[in-house]
């Protein structure tokens, strides 16, 4: 018999929210981040420069090479997919936004297969809330809805999705691709060729993207589940088997292709070797997943009963193990908040079952501490942005101007509109929240969705200039392309692969690697490596022949130096 649900839901609290709105605030989400920055230093420029040498015919396909140096990443298919996107589209549109296309696309995909994921689970009959003695319950179709607005409302809500889910790497690749198979192993036993084709696609994405490992595991849990149904009716005990066997084949063929491709790594290690420290790991997952972690935490005490019942409750153990895996690939790979990324989608659907448990004093507590943190947050990036545009108050312009060295302010009317049209939308929001009779079960949800959406398009409309001068290499590539008066080439020694595809792409150069025939009158070294925790002196290469003319470092990190050496030309 199974265990009482702890859901009681009303018809009343399961009202649609307009699509209109969860369209507008999801396009408010993805669209700024892609549109009208330069590539971020780190992964994000490293990529467009693999892109770029794929695009341009300069490296082999399968072993994409940027100055003789494989990409730190494991994966070809975010690189397949950039340098796609830049052939088509050249010369209409710039490689680093046409590099970002397919990105928006795998974005828009992530929240669409995250939703009807969710929609899938709340419609297992484990999911149901409790029947009325005289009717008047939540209907199935309208409940599940619901379910799946709320957690859709608290994936957009978790603060560590924004920046990695707006840069061009392998990362957003193996999120898109987890949700997938998600979506996939969640809505099995109801649609199964469209599950099955999205099954597949995010298998052999995770096997070309660097996580064959995920893809398999992310299976074999998934078959154990259905097969672990042993007190189902006849007809669902066969179709349980069907989707655990093609859920094994799907895990066969990923090994299969993972061989092919000698894409096997052993990434795992412990903690202690790889430098981590367990209370760092943990502020990491209380900011990295808030607040889809605490309603998380909330569903698996208040489904505990079904969690532990012995027939498996598929809504519950589904988003668990995806969750488990995620995390134990979070504590033993690097970087961790990058492996965090993955067990978003499944902790969003964990979140989604909290909410038709949580008491009134809870969910006003969560609506209290989410309206005093963003309107704190948006009204601090507001005057950050009127200082230094005018100066006033003082101290926000100075405080600016000692972090970036060199900024000069910029305004743009576009911007300046689109942030304040925002910010009154937010205003618009808080206030309808504050009404009374608001019962929809997904309410307490939407001003963390809609506060953490206003501060990322704040920080990429009011404060881009601001952030590109910072984050981006323009100018210090620039100027020392500027220094060297803008040579055909450029030799180099000692540069990382972001130096290298930022000077590229930001100086127009053409860089060659420095041996004992020198083709170019300019030489670009990195004197410093950089570490985790330090930069180590790189040796020097023999320079004779070569004069050092001048060092460029980055705005804000002066440890961060380029020289700039040229070469001697013997007189007749």
């Amino acid at each position: 018999m199974n265990q009482p649900s702890p859901a009681i839901v009303p018809q009343s609290a399961v009202r649609r929210l307009p699509r209109w709105a969860l369209f507008l605030l999801c396009a408010a989400y993805i669209l700024p981040g892609f549109v009208g920055r330069n590539p971020w230093r780190g992964a994000d420029m490293a990529a467009l420069g693999y892109m770029q040498e794929l695009a341009g015919g300069h490296t082999p396909w399968m072993a994409p090479l940027l100055g003789g140096l494989a990409p730190e990443t494991d994966g070809l298919l975010p690189y397949w997919l950039g340098a796609w996107a830049i052939q088509l589209t050249t010369p209409w549109a710039a490689p680093e936004l046409a590099a970002r296309i397919p990105f928006v696309l795998l974005v828009a995909l992530t929240l669409l297969a995250t939703w009807y994921g969710i929609y899938a689970l709340a419609r297992s009959p484990g999911a149901q809330p409790v029947a009325f003695a005289f009717g008047g319950e939540a209907q199935p179709a309208d409940y599940a809805r619901a379910m799946a607005d709320g957690g859709l409302l608290a994936l957009l809500a978790c603060l560590g999705l924004a920046q990695p889910t707006h840069e061009t790497t392998s990362y957003l690749v193996q999120l898109c691709c987890t949700t997938l198979v998600f979506y996939g192993l969640a809505t099995g036993p109801q649609s199964k060729t469209l599950a099955a084709t999205a099954l597949a696609a995010g298998m052999v994405g995770l096997v070309l993207s660097g996580a064959p490992t995920l893809a398999l595991l992310y299976a074999l849990g998934a078959a154990a589940l259905y097969l672990s149904d042993t007190h189902a009716e006849p007809s669902e005990r066969r179709h349980a088997v069907q989707w655990s066997v093609l859920a094994l084949a799907s895990a066969l063929i990923a090994a299969a292709l993972t061989w092919w491709l000698d894409a096997w790594r052993w990434k795992l290690a412990w903690p202690q070797e790889l430098g981590k420290d367990w209370l760092d790991l943990a502020r990491l997952l209380v900011w990295f997943a808030w607040p889809a972690w605490p309603l998380a935490l909330w569903t698996l005490w208040r489904w505990r009963r079904q969690i532990l019942h012995r027939r498996p409750h598929l809504h519950l153990l589904l988003p668990l193990w995806f969750v488990l895996v995620t995390l134990g690939c979070a504590v033993g790979t690097l970087p961790s908040d990058r492996a965090l990324l993955l067990s978003l989608p499944a902790l969003a659907a964990l979140a989604a079952f909290a909410l038709p448990t949580l008491r009134r004093s809870m969910s006003a507590l969560i609506d209290w501490f989410t309206l005093l943190f963003f309107s704190a947050s948006v009204i601090a990036i507001w005057v950050i942005w009127v200082s230094t545009q005018t100066g006033v108050p003082a101290k926000p312009a100075a405080n600016v101007a000692k972090l970036a060295r060199g900024f000069e302010p910029q305004f743009s009317a576009i911007a300046f509109a689109v942030a304040l049209v925002a910010t009154l939308a937010w205003c618009a929001l808080v206030w309808w929240r504050a009404g009374r009779h608001r019962s929809a079960i997904w309410k307490s949800l939407v001003l963390p969705a809609a506060g953490t959406t206003l501060c990322w398009l704040l920080l990429t409309t009011l404060w881009l200039p601001m952030l590109d001068y910072v984050r981006s290499d323009v100018p210090q590539m620039r100027t020392l392309a500027r220094l060297a008066g803008q040579p055909t080439c450029m030799h180099m020694y000692g540069l990382d692969r972001t130096q290298m595809a930022a000077l590229q792409f930001h100086g127009q150069l053409r860089l060659v690697p420095l041996d004992d025939t020198p083709r170019c009158d300019w030489l670009v070294h990195a004197p410093y490596a950089s570490s985790a925790n330090a930069r180590k002196p790189m040796p020097l290469p023999d320079l004779t022949g070569w004069t050092l003319q001048h060092r460029v470092d980055r705005p804000r990190e002066r440890g961060d130096v380029l020289e700039l050496y040229r070469r001697h030309v013997p007189q007749d």
